[in-house]
């Protein structure tokens, strides 16, 4: 078990690296483009925009987990690797896929890793659109 939290703790980290430069580029993205700008039209954009950045950050800590997957020999295809990783991430959980015995554990803890940073993804779309609505109503300028 100490095998697993070793190998898998390293990757955690890197995503949390990960979604906190995602989060950052985030607030970039809507102070630079969106932060004085008002209607519809402007919180659509800023919100589509914030979405395909975690969006893309969240796709890139899943091909980092089926790296390591493959790394480790478990699959003998990136597909298969991301797509087990993928499953474990969104903690879907199908089951058609199991790891060995050795490394299985790494798909609960990649479970635990990805509710985490899907998390503060949504967080993240929500601090925009709760800005702009405040912008619309005229309490935050």
């Amino acid at each position: 078990m100490l095998l697993v939290l070793v190998t898998g703790m390293p990757v955690i980290l890197l995503n949390m690296l990960l979604q906190s430069w995602v989060a950052v580029c985030c607030i970039r993205f809507y102070t630079k483009r969106f932060h004085y700008k008002e209607g519809v039209i402007a919180g659509a954009l800023a919100l589509f925009g914030i979405i395909l950045i975690v969006l893309l950050g969240n796709l890139l800590q899943i091909m980092l987990w089926g790296i390591l997957f493959l790394l480790l020999g478990e699959f003998s295809t990136l597909h298969e690797a991301v797509y087990h990783s993928g499953v474990n991430f969104a903690t879907l959980g199908y089951g058609d896929i199991v790891m060995s015995a050795k490394w299985k554990l790494l798909g609960p803890l990649e479970a635990v890793n990805g509710a985490l940073m899907i998390g503060l993804s949504g967080a993240s779309m929500l601090a925009v659109l709760q800005h702009h609505i405040r912008k619309q109503v005229g309490d935050f300028k």
